[in-house]
């Protein structure tokens, strides 16, 4: 008896500790990050008692080279990081920068072969939601970095600086 691996039909690119996630084990999706860590935070404002963190992928990778075949997913889901040393800093310790990653330098053929890789293992009429917060690199910006055409969007949180875009693979 051969033991298969049934492909989900969701992809998570680059999930990070999965923030987003309501179940953060949802068994439909694939969860693909560049790094397995966990670390530790203090208590303070942002948790009052402290917390321990994940970043546990299901298959470690680059969202820049994904390692499935062409059309691979139904509906794929891209955070990549957002924030560049000049907002991060030097040291690579910071809570940010754990959660989330650093945009390192040529930032933007990152994100563009980010695009790119969704996009190429995205099945036809599938579906990518795109998050992006603009603390430093404005929505505008990055959506020049794929020649796909965003269905629609919305801003969030406080200071309406975290979007959500999405595309139909045309």
């Amino acid at each position: 008896q051969v033991d298969r691996f049934v492909m989900p039909d969701v992809l998570d690119a680059c999930c990070g500790t999965r923030m987003m996630w309501i179940d953060k084990n949802d068994k439909r999706a694939l969860f693909v990050d560049c790094r397995t860590e966990s670390f530790s935070i203090a208590p303070g404002r942002a948790y009052k008692y402290g917390a321990e963190l994940f970043v546990a992928p299901d298959k470690e990778a680059s969202f820049t080279a994904l390692p499935f075949d062409d059309e691979s997913f139904y509906h794929v889901v891209f955070d990549p990081p957002h924030h560049t040393s000049k907002r991060l800093g030097k040291t690579g310790t910071g809570i940010l920068e754990k959660k989330y990653g650093r945009l390192s330098d040529g930032w933007d053929d990152m994100i563009a072969s980010g695009f790119a890789e969704c996009f190429r293992v995205l099945k036809p009429k599938g579906t990518l939601v795109f998050k992006w917060c603009e603390t430093e690199i404005p929505l505008s910006r990055i959506l020049k970095l794929t020649q796909e055409k965003p269905l629609y969007g919305h801003a969030s949180g406080k200071k309406a600086q975290t979007h959500w875009v999405a595309f139909l693979k045309g």
